[in-house]
């Protein structure tokens, strides 16, 4: 029997995406195989019940989680402002174009020196998701770290 404080699966809502390149695209992929393997997530209610279908959307500037049982059975939905990420999610987009552009001529210091940067803001940004859904949803750093990976996916525009 399966872990019922878990995502089995988790979809983006291609609207919200306006332009996905390469990179984002790999981003996007890793981000999703490593949430199914390995995380832990538990909406704090009684309506829930795991394991998780997960479909994340931008809706009137607002991050929407709907939660569906893994039958499909629509559970709740989680709404988070995106205000408070813009910042952060600003700061990374910044610090990975410095990245993808230094691991074309930088020496290996300077690339790590970036990627070190680079993971720090990614860490301030999967703090802030935690610390967001504390209320509502409880979920481990690793599986905040991934989801704030597809949150940033959702913030890219054409």
């Amino acid at each position: 029997m399966s872990d019922p404080e878990r995502i089995v699966e988790i979809t983006l809502d291609e609207g919200s995406i306006k332009s996905w390149g390469a990179d984002v695209d790999h981003e996007r992929r890793v981000a999703i195989f490593d949430l199914i393997e390995q995380n832990s997530f538990r909406p704090l209610g009684e309506e829930y019940s795991g394991p998780y279908k997960v479909h994340l959307a931008v809706e009137d500037d607002r991050l929407a989680i709907r939660i569906n049982g893994e039958d499909d059975a629509e559970q709740g939905r989680v709404v988070l402002a995106l205000s408070p990420f813009r910042r952060t999610v600003r700061d990374y987009f910044k610090i990975c174009e410095s990245y993808f552009a230094a691991i074309k001529n930088a020496s290996p210091s300077r690339i790590e020196a970036i990627d070190m940067g680079r993971r720090g803001v990614h860490n301030q940004g999967s703090e802030l998701l935690q610390e967001r859904l504390q209320d509502k949803i409880e979920i481990d750093f690793d599986t905040a770290r991934r989801l704030f990976t597809l949150i940033c996916v959702l913030h890219i525009r054409a």
